[in-house]
């Protein structure tokens, strides 16, 4: 058996993402890892619901053997059990623990699954710390068909902090290998669409406002429609408001932003900071906002040929995925500034799926 290699869960950005992708990675090509010092950073270290069962999601599509696996543990051994296989699987947090971060760590192994893949994930659909599951649905999924991935995403119930609840249903069709991407002509704004909601007593002008804050952040861009609505009791019993902001661009690029109401809290100032986290990179030759870049590095590292995309600032959480990456995967990442820009460059491993036959 290969020996675990050992990852420092303490370093960057120290916290749940280094988890996140070292599974991942390691599932998908069969090394061992041994994270330690998990979420050192933070400040309840060790794994919660959410890091556990995503963890535990991806050992039953990997079969892998599994050490340290608990709530609070700050370190744990994941040994692969062999190919990643097709087939339903089930994760439930039983808390508001986000289901979109669930996704990121288990949709890049479903894609190099034997088989198609339905993944029934259950908590937090819009939790604060991580995207909203629309976001993953508006945003993530477009981005990844530029890599030659995709998924469908079904959302039966909303879940909310501090109970959630939520169920989303993704499917996902594997491929045999993941392209190479060239994301770096951002192109002009064809038109920017959103979601405001409530949910619960909260009464429907929220929503309104928080579309009010959203729309003066944005200005003076043409074709802004924000749909406002408020959930169904059935779908969504608890209270909760949220907006979801994202544009495409004429060369095929999506940004988005969003942000969740606080109670106490100003609505229409939760509206403005989506907005204005979108005009901030609508006003930059971005083609990726901040929360999408440090999302694309496992695909760009697993691809094949050279992928490139053109970012703004690089976050720490984009310079984590790319420590990981090159850590596991040993691909060589390359970051060009180009003004007040930087391109990432990466030439992937070109790994083949070989469950899935050539076309």
């Amino acid at each position: 058996m290969a020996q675990c290699l050992d990852i420092d869960g303490s370093v960057l950005e120290g916290g749940g993402q280094i988890l996140r992708i070292s599974i991942s990675v390691s599932a998908i090509l069969g090394i061992p890892v041994r994270v330690i010092n998990i979420r050192q950073g933070r400040s309840k270290p060790g794994l919660a619901a959410q890091h556990l069962k995503g963890i535990q999601l991806v050992a039953d599509m990997c079969q892998a053997k599994l050490k340290g696996a608990s709530i609070g543990s700050t370190e744990i051994e994941f040994t692969p059990g062999g190919k990643i296989k097709g087939g339903h699987y089930v994760a439930d947090t039983q808390t508001a623990g986000s289901i979109s971060l669930l996704l990121q760590v288990a949709l890049p192994c479903a894609l190099f699954a034997d088989g198609p893949v339905t993944l029934d994930l259950k908590g937090g659909t819009n939790a604060d710390m991580a995207p909203q599951i629309d976001y993953m649905d508006k945003v993530l999924r477009p981005v990844l068909k530029k890599f030659n991935a995709d998924f469908s995403l079904k959302i039966h119930r909303r879940g909310y902090f501090p109970r959630g609840g939520g169920h989303v249903t993704v499917d996902v069709t594997p491929v045999r290998q993941l392209q190479s991407a060239l994301i770096t002509d951002r192109g002009h704004l064809l038109s920017v669409n959103g979601l405001s909601f409530v949910a619960g007593t909260l009464p429907i002008k929220l929503a309104y406002q928080m579309a009010d804050g959203a729309r003066q952040e944005i200005g003076q861009f043409p074709n802004v429609n924000i749909n406002c609505y408020k959930e169904d009791r059935h779908m969504a019993p608890d209270n909760c408001s949220g907006i979801v902001l994202w544009c495409e661009t004429s060369s095929g690029c999506v940004l988005g932003g969003d942000a969740l109401g606080r109670r106490g809290t100003d609505a229409q100032a939760a509206g403005a900071q989506a907005g204005g986290a979108l005009r901030a990179a609508l006003l930059s030759r971005t083609c990726f906002d901040a929360h999408m870049q440090d999302q694309v590095i496992i695909y760009m590292a697993l691809a094949e040929g050279r992928s490139a995309i053109m970012t703004g600032e690089v976050t720490l959480h984009t310079k984590t995925a790319i420590h990981i990456a090159e850590l596991i995967a040993k691909t060589k990442f390359t970051i060009q500034p180009e003004g007040d820009m930087n391109i990432i460059e990466c030439t992937g491993l070109g790994l083949i799926n070989k469950n899935i036959p050539p076309e």
